[in-house]
């Protein structure tokens, strides 16, 4: 999981009786699971499920939609947005259901049950109004019920029975005839009905798992399907407006997609994969939670609609290609409390610095690696990490502790560090077994021999790893890992940084709009007054320096809308999203009086740390650079 704005946190701011089936027991299941969506059938904003389990030989069965899905590691409480949850007999008849916890049912007269039917309300639409609670399922793990877009994670909206978590599961899916639909889930066929307004499509999974890695999206898309070399890429995209299309951004995932597979080499073996793109318009009832959630074959992502199409392009790059090398870790390389996923209690494994930070090392070292961006853009986004890493996140604490604790404060707040520390973890590694290898192996090396030895199908004992890596590579990187993962040391990047003729040092670094060097934001705000200005810092920010603005200044407008701050998270969350070269105006009042910014944006530099090419490095240390850097 990729979450965009993670860190922004601004401190200013139903069908007839079924007949009877063959009997299913608590160990194996002879038929699968028959479940039914009718998006033909939404009443109040609502879809209609069915889940027909055959017949149970206990007194009481217990069924469950997910507290946790895997990749998140938050609570979604998908149980939280389900109503008039029933249990039928064969007759028709209502059975006593029992609602133990926000996603938990249990069934009286099991051995009578027939089906279960509910409605299932979307999570796009409540997680802007703040109607269900604090915790809310991040928006690429939640779903979506619109009249021309449907985003179908099926685990919330189907369920699983304690006693047949292994149990197959048939799945069909009515909609509008007219609709597309893309899922990488198994397809059995199609069928129309006979007045021609609807279509039934089956698929099929092997067990419950199936059904929550296997998202789908139906409704208007936008769906161009390519191949890089023996991949096929299906890239399937909901712009409400029609702003953008997948075939402006073919090009990018394809040069992209190719990179990647270069990079991993061997290592992957994916004939298929899909990437669903959801745009947010940014009004009420759009979801805000930026990033992408990966799983085995594809990955959701949700962006703002309002991005340029560059910014787009490169949200696609930088988030996306995080969700595809998760093809690696934890999806090929995983513990045992990764692969025995427990959706209600789930324990969380210790190497979250492994299954998210190399993941987030390789989305950005590829891009240097294959050539899609330049060195010193490498060195930039490795340095913003260290910065963010030991200036505003805690830089002392154990991160296996944290991982295994992740749900728990203090360390849920901390988790942010998974993609800022976690990657300079994976960097360090990386130099480490260049350096003691004469620039032969790397942390990707490392990965590949950590997926040969266990793969999907065979996880590895949490406890264990960090002594199997020493054994695989070297005294160092145990140490590394021994000093710097479990215990709780910071890490004196500028030591690793030498082993390639590097240093950190001052220089003036490119920035955005918000910022004026690392997370320094550029605005305060005055609760009294309801105002948001111009902090001192922002002087430091190139490009308003260049416009004249002053400490102080108040911001009433940006772009015609109302600067407040009630609204700052949105508005200044869209600012995230200028580029260089767009026409933009501010209205500002400076002592009592009006003045407004009306210009073209350049690009704006912050004072600040960077990595640069120590001038005496040796040529043993420019080598192990070069091994690292281009291979």
């Amino acid at each position: 999981m990729k979450n965009y704005f993670a860190i922004l946190g601004l401190s200013i701011v139903l069908a007839g009786c079924g007949s009877a089936k063959p009997t299913v027991n608590d160990l194996a299941v002879s038929n699968p699971i028959e479940t039914a969506l009718n998006l033909t059938a939404v009443n109040n904003d609502r879809v209609p499920v069915i889940i027909n389990p055959g017949r149970f030989t206990t007194e009481t069965v217990t069924y469950r939609l997910p507290r946790v899905v895997q990749g998140t590691y938050s609570i979604s409480d998908f149980g939280k947005y389900v109503d008039d949850f029933k249990a039928l007999d064969y007759d028709g008849n209502e059975l006593e259901v029992t609602k133990v916890d926000d996603n938990t049912w249990t069934i009286t007269e099991a051995t009578k049950l027939d089906k279960l039917q509910y409605y299932v309300n979307d999570t796009f639409d409540i997680e802007t109004t703040g109607g269900i609670g604090e915790e809310q399922p991040f928006s690429p793990a939640g779903t979506n019920i619109e009249t021309d877009n449907y985003v179908l994670n099926l685990h919330g909206f189907i369920g699983y029975f304690d006693s047949l978590k292994n149990a197959q599961y048939a799945v069909d899916i009515t909609a509008p005839v007219d609709f597309v639909k893309t899922s990488a889930l198994e397809d059995k066929g199609s069928k129309v009905s006979e007045d021609g307004m609807s279509m039934t499509t089956s698929y099929f999974g092997q067990r419950y798992f199936d059904i929550t890695d296997n998202p789908m999206m139906y409704g208007k898309l936008d769906v161009e399907e390519f191949m890089v070399g023996d991949i096929k890429i299906v890239l399937s995209l909901y712009s409400p407006t029609g702003k953008h299309t997948a075939k402006s951004l073919k090009e990018t995932v394809y040069k992209m997609m190719e990179a990647q597979k270069s990079y991993l080499g061997d290592v992957n073996s994916t004939p298929r994969y899909d990437i669903y793109v959801y745009l947010s318009k940014g009004d009420e009832t759009s979801p805000k939670g930026f990033g992408a959630l990966e799983h085995h074959t594809s990955t959701v992502a949700v962006f703002s609609e309002n991005s340029s199409l560059e910014g787009l392009k490169a949200s696609i790059i930088d988030v996306v290609a995080h969700e595809f090398f998760h093809i690696v870790t934890p999806l090929s390389v995983h513990s045992e409390d990764v692969h025995y996923f427990d959706y209600d209690q789930p324990t969380f494994s210790k190497h979250l610095w492994m299954y998210e930070g190399v993941t987030e090392y390789f989305a950005q070292h590829f891009q240097v690696y294959e050539g899609l961006t330049d060195d010193t853009t490498f060195y930039n986004t490795m340095m913003s990490k260290i910065v963010t890493s030991t200036k505003h996140l805690d830089d002392a604490m154990s991160f296996t502790i944290m991982s295994e604790n992740v749900l728990d404060e203090p360390y849920a707040s901390q988790y942010y560090n998974v993609y800022m520390k976690g990657a300079l973890i994976g960097m360090c590694i990386d130099i480490l077994m260049r350096n003691e290898s004469d620039g032969n192996r790397s942390m990707l090396s490392l990965m590949k021999e950590l997926s040969a030895k266990y793969g999907k199908d065979k996880p590895f004992v949490d406890d264990n790893l960090i002594a199997e890596i020493t054994a695989m590579t070297y005294p160092s990187v145990g140490e590394f890992l021994k000093t710097h993962v479990e215990g709780d040391v910071p890490i004196n990047y500028n030591s690793y940084l030498e082993l390639v003729g590097l240093t950190m040092g001052e220089s003036q670094t490119e920035t955005n709009y918000i910022f004026a060097g690392g997370q320094n934001i550029i605005f305060d705000g005055d609760q009294e007054k309801g105002v948001i200005f111009f902090s001192p810092v922002a002087l430091n920010n190139s490009f308003w320096k260049s416009e004249g603005i002053l400490a102080g200044d108040v911001i009433k407008k940006v772009n015609g809308s109302e600067l407040t701050l009630i609204n700052a998270n949105d508005v200044i969350r869209s600012m995230f999203e200028w580029e260089e070269g767009d026409e933009i105006t501010m209205d500002l009042e400076r002592d009592g009086k009006p003045v407004v910014i009306k210009t073209t944006l350049t690009k704006a530099y912050a004072p600040g740390e960077s990595i640069i090419e120590n001038e005496n490095a040796t040529e043993a240390q420019k080598a192990v650079r070069a091994a690292w850097l281009k291979g």
